[in-house]
Protein backbone atom coordinates (compact mmCIF):
# COMPACT_ATOMS: atom_id res chain seq x y z
CA UNK A 1 0.00 0.00 0.00
CA UNK A 2 1.23 3.18 -0.60
CA UNK A 3 2.68 5.80 2.25
CA UNK A 4 3.41 8.74 2.98
CA UNK A 5 6.93 10.50 4.80
CA UNK A 6 6.74 12.72 7.29
CA UNK A 7 9.54 14.78 8.80
CA UNK A 8 10.59 11.36 10.94
CA UNK A 9 10.57 9.42 7.81
CA UNK A 10 8.09 6.96 9.26
CA UNK A 11 4.80 6.07 6.64
CA UNK A 12 1.87 7.17 7.68
CA UNK A 13 -1.00 6.06 6.33
CA UNK A 14 -4.44 7.37 7.07
CA UNK A 15 -7.91 5.06 6.99
CA UNK A 16 -9.43 4.95 3.38
CA UNK A 17 -12.51 6.77 2.96
CA UNK A 18 -16.27 5.07 2.12
CA UNK A 19 -19.93 6.09 1.31
CA UNK A 20 -22.70 4.25 1.14
CA UNK A 21 -26.18 5.20 -0.62
CA UNK A 22 -28.97 2.92 -0.16
CA UNK A 23 -32.46 2.96 -1.18
CA UNK A 24 -34.61 1.17 1.75
CA UNK A 25 -37.55 0.64 1.16
CA UNK A 26 -40.98 0.34 3.63
CA UNK A 27 -44.22 -1.91 4.37
CA UNK A 28 -46.66 1.20 2.74
CA UNK A 29 -44.54 1.19 -0.67
CA UNK A 30 -42.20 4.07 0.13
CA UNK A 31 -38.83 4.34 -0.20
CA UNK A 32 -36.33 6.21 1.74
CA UNK A 33 -32.65 7.28 0.71
CA UNK A 34 -29.77 6.91 3.55
CA UNK A 35 -26.53 7.70 2.82
CA UNK A 36 -23.72 7.05 5.81
CA UNK A 37 -22.29 10.69 5.51
CA UNK A 38 -24.02 13.23 7.15
CA UNK A 39 -25.95 14.52 4.26
CA UNK A 40 -29.19 16.01 3.45
CA UNK A 41 -31.70 13.53 1.86
CA UNK A 42 -35.03 13.92 0.00
CA UNK A 43 -37.91 13.13 2.69
CA UNK A 44 -39.83 9.64 2.23
CA UNK A 45 -41.60 8.69 -1.28
CA UNK A 46 -43.28 6.59 -3.17
CA UNK A 47 -41.58 7.85 -6.45
CA UNK A 48 -38.90 4.49 -6.70
CA UNK A 49 -37.62 6.26 -10.33
CA UNK A 50 -36.70 9.83 -9.22
CA UNK A 51 -35.09 8.25 -5.76
CA UNK A 52 -33.24 6.38 -7.26
CA UNK A 53 -31.87 8.93 -9.45
CA UNK A 54 -31.34 10.91 -6.67
CA UNK A 55 -29.46 8.00 -4.86
CA UNK A 56 -26.76 7.77 -7.89
CA UNK A 57 -26.31 11.12 -8.43
CA UNK A 58 -25.50 11.43 -4.91
CA UNK A 59 -22.77 8.81 -5.19
CA UNK A 60 -21.29 10.38 -8.04
CA UNK A 61 -21.46 13.86 -6.06
CA UNK A 62 -19.27 12.14 -3.43
CA UNK A 63 -17.26 10.64 -5.92
CA UNK A 64 -16.40 14.01 -7.27
CA UNK A 65 -16.03 16.04 -4.38
CA UNK A 66 -13.13 13.34 -3.02
CA UNK A 67 -10.03 14.18 -4.15
CA UNK A 68 -8.11 10.83 -3.89
CA UNK A 69 -5.74 10.69 -1.03
CA UNK A 70 -2.24 9.11 -1.92
CA UNK A 71 -1.73 7.86 1.53
CA UNK A 72 -5.05 6.58 2.49
CA UNK A 73 -5.15 2.66 3.28
CA UNK A 74 -7.13 0.47 1.47
CA UNK A 75 -10.69 1.13 2.48
CA UNK A 76 -11.68 -2.66 1.30
CA UNK A 77 -9.15 -4.38 3.62
CA UNK A 78 -10.46 -2.47 6.46
CA UNK A 79 -13.77 -4.24 5.39
CA UNK A 80 -11.42 -7.57 5.64
CA UNK A 81 -11.86 -7.67 1.59
CA UNK A 82 -15.63 -8.86 2.28
CA UNK A 83 -15.93 -7.34 -1.25
CA UNK A 84 -14.10 -9.82 -3.16
CA UNK A 85 -13.59 -12.96 -0.15
CA UNK A 86 -13.24 -15.22 -3.31
CA UNK A 87 -10.15 -13.79 -4.36
CA UNK A 88 -7.30 -13.36 -1.34
CA UNK A 89 -4.81 -10.65 -2.15
CA UNK A 90 -2.23 -8.18 -0.05
CA UNK A 91 -3.18 -4.75 -0.44
CA UNK A 92 -0.26 -3.12 -2.63
CA UNK A 93 -0.36 -0.21 -5.25
CA UNK A 94 -1.53 3.05 -5.04
CA UNK A 95 -5.18 4.23 -4.17
CA UNK A 96 -7.96 4.61 -6.59
CA UNK A 97 -11.49 5.64 -6.09
CA UNK A 98 -13.98 3.08 -7.05
CA UNK A 99 -18.02 3.26 -7.11
CA UNK A 100 -19.65 -0.11 -6.72
CA UNK A 101 -23.13 -0.55 -8.12
CA UNK A 102 -25.15 -4.18 -8.83
CA UNK A 103 -27.43 -3.39 -11.93
CA UNK A 104 -29.43 -5.94 -10.72
CA UNK A 105 -30.01 -5.20 -7.22
CA UNK A 106 -30.29 -1.08 -7.94
CA UNK A 107 -30.55 -0.18 -3.96
CA UNK A 108 -27.00 0.42 -2.79
CA UNK A 109 -24.18 2.28 -4.37
CA UNK A 110 -20.91 2.80 -2.69
CA UNK A 111 -17.68 4.70 -2.88
CA UNK A 112 -14.29 3.75 -1.49
CA UNK A 113 -10.63 4.57 -1.78
CA UNK A 114 -9.28 0.88 -2.48
CA UNK A 115 -5.81 -0.18 -3.55
CA UNK A 116 -5.10 -1.62 -7.20
CA UNK A 117 -4.78 -5.09 -6.37
CA UNK A 118 -8.12 -5.10 -4.89
CA UNK A 119 -10.07 -2.83 -7.47
CA UNK A 120 -9.80 -5.14 -10.11
CA UNK A 121 -11.40 -8.08 -8.19
CA UNK A 122 -14.53 -6.38 -6.80
CA UNK A 123 -17.63 -7.26 -8.75
CA UNK A 124 -19.33 -3.94 -10.51
CA UNK A 125 -16.72 -1.90 -9.66
CA UNK A 126 -15.73 1.22 -11.86
CA UNK A 127 -12.44 3.01 -11.14
CA UNK A 128 -13.54 6.26 -11.23
CA UNK A 129 -10.11 8.57 -10.04
CA UNK A 130 -6.25 7.25 -9.31
CA UNK A 131 -4.34 9.18 -6.48
CA UNK A 132 -1.37 11.54 -7.80
CA UNK A 133 1.71 11.29 -6.74
CA UNK A 134 2.87 13.12 -3.76
CA UNK A 135 4.43 16.56 -4.95
CA UNK A 136 7.96 16.12 -2.72
CA UNK A 137 9.20 19.36 -2.43
CA UNK A 138 12.61 19.86 -4.42
CA UNK A 139 16.02 20.00 -2.71
CA UNK A 140 17.68 23.61 -3.18
CA UNK A 141 20.86 22.66 -4.60
CA UNK A 142 23.97 23.39 -2.10
CA UNK A 143 25.62 27.20 -2.65
CA UNK A 144 28.79 26.50 -4.81
CA UNK A 145 31.82 27.37 -2.47
CA UNK A 146 34.38 30.16 -4.12
CA UNK A 147 38.08 28.86 -3.25
CA UNK A 148 39.62 32.28 -1.56
CA UNK A 149 42.30 33.54 -3.57
CA UNK A 150 45.82 32.08 -3.13
CA UNK A 151 48.24 34.60 -1.50
CA UNK A 152 51.01 35.44 -3.91
CA UNK A 153 54.36 34.00 -3.71
CA UNK A 154 57.06 36.15 -2.70
CA UNK A 155 60.23 35.35 -4.88
CA UNK A 156 62.90 34.01 -2.64
CA UNK A 157 65.28 36.93 -3.05
CA UNK A 158 62.47 39.33 -1.74
CA UNK A 159 60.73 39.33 2.34
CA UNK A 160 58.08 40.61 3.75
CA UNK A 161 59.11 42.02 6.84
CA UNK A 162 55.61 40.74 8.59
CA UNK A 163 54.85 37.46 6.64
CA UNK A 164 56.61 33.91 7.01
CA UNK A 165 56.78 31.14 4.64
CA UNK A 166 53.80 29.55 5.49
CA UNK A 167 51.56 32.83 5.10
CA UNK A 168 51.23 33.19 8.69
CA UNK A 169 51.53 36.99 9.81
CA UNK A 170 54.96 37.28 12.23
CA UNK A 171 54.66 40.79 13.63
CA UNK A 172 53.16 41.07 16.86
CA UNK A 173 51.47 44.02 18.49
CA UNK A 174 53.09 46.68 20.65
CA UNK A 175 52.45 46.62 24.40
CA UNK A 176 52.74 50.15 24.70
CA UNK A 177 49.98 51.37 22.64
CA UNK A 178 51.94 53.13 20.01
CA UNK A 179 49.92 51.01 17.33
CA UNK A 180 46.73 52.29 18.53
CA UNK A 181 44.39 54.96 17.48
CA UNK A 182 44.65 58.27 18.89
CA UNK A 183 41.28 60.12 20.01
CA UNK A 184 40.55 63.06 18.10
CA UNK A 185 39.85 65.94 20.93
CA UNK A 186 36.68 66.99 21.29
CA UNK A 187 35.40 70.19 19.53
CA UNK A 188 34.03 73.09 21.74
CA UNK A 189 36.48 72.40 24.55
Amino acid sequence: MTTANSESSTPVRIPGRGWTVRLTGHTDHSVTVSCTAPCRMPARSRDLATLRRFAAQHAAAHAKAATVRPNAACHCRSQRCDAHAAHKVHCAGSVVMVLRHDPSVGQVWIVEEVCESCAPLIPHARVLARATAPVRPVAAKPAVQVPAPARPDVMGLFSSAGAAADGRDTVRPSRSGAGRPRRSPRQGR
